[in-house]
């Protein structure tokens, strides 16, 4: 007698990697935990923060536990040296799974940068574009001491508590749209203002003349701006 396959959850131990910039001693009084997007892998994607990487900060980068080659098959059978590897912190398929798994991840990377911090030391989160739903709902979970969170060249995940007093309204938010963002488009990002606007979350909305990417004017600015 046969019968149809049924699926179960176990829990395993993965090995996450970090890509890191900032001094390799020393407590320090600022940290950046940064999520990167869709297709993009840690090390270069950390490259975008040399602008604020002037020795008084800690930035670290983790990657999406789920990697993946891009293209198509036939190209990377013929080409395996060309081949381009991706990462995705999740999909539409066990979605549950992968926002419980990254909101461990997260507290875990907070831990292990914590010996590092100063006792008055402040937390900023960015997610950018994919990586900014990841960030947020880490954000929103309450569980470590953010000061400033950026979403950027995205908008919130619609699954995350907006109204006070969630824990996204304790840090200084900034939302940071490219002129040319193809990705967040002005008709985007007005219905995102409208739903933080009813939520009554305070936030700056902060735009640069650019595209879906990372700026380091603008990065510097938030810097230089009190959280």
């Amino acid at each position: 007698m046969t019968s149809s396959a049924r699926l179960a959850s176990l829990a395993v131990r993965r090995t996450a990697r970090l890509a890191i910039r900032g001094p390799d001693t020393g407590l320090l009084p600022d940290l950046w935990i940064v999520l990167h997007g869709y297709s993009q892998l840690a090390a270069p994607f950390l490259e975008s923060f040399a602008a604020i990487d002037d020795g008084s900060r800690l930035i670290v980068a983790p990657e999406a536990l789920n990697r993946y080659y891009e293209g198509r098959i036939e190209e990377r059978v013929r080409n395996r040296s060309a081949a381009v590897v991706g990462g995705s912190w999740m999909t539409m398929e066990a979605r549950l799974d992968d926002i419980a798994d990254n909101l461990a991840y997260l507290d875990a990377v907070y831990a292990w940068c914590a010996p590092r911090l100063a006792a008055d030391a402040r937390l900023t989160v960015l997610g950018f574009s994919q990586g900014s739903a990841t960030a947020a709902r880490w954000v929103a979970s309450g569980t470590a001491p953010v000061h400033r969170h950026i979403v950027w060249g995205s908008t919130f995940p619609p699954d995350v508590t907006l109204a006070a007093p969630a824990p996204l309204h304790r840090p200084d938010t900034w939302l940071v749209i490219g002129t040319r963002d193809q990705y967040a488009t002005p008709k985007i990002v007005a219905a995102e203002r409208a739903r933080l606007d009813a939520a009554e979350l305070r936030y700056r909305l902060v735009s640069f003349e650019g595209g879906h990417r990372l700026d380091d004017d603008t990065l510097r600015t938030i810097v230089s701006t009190p959280a």
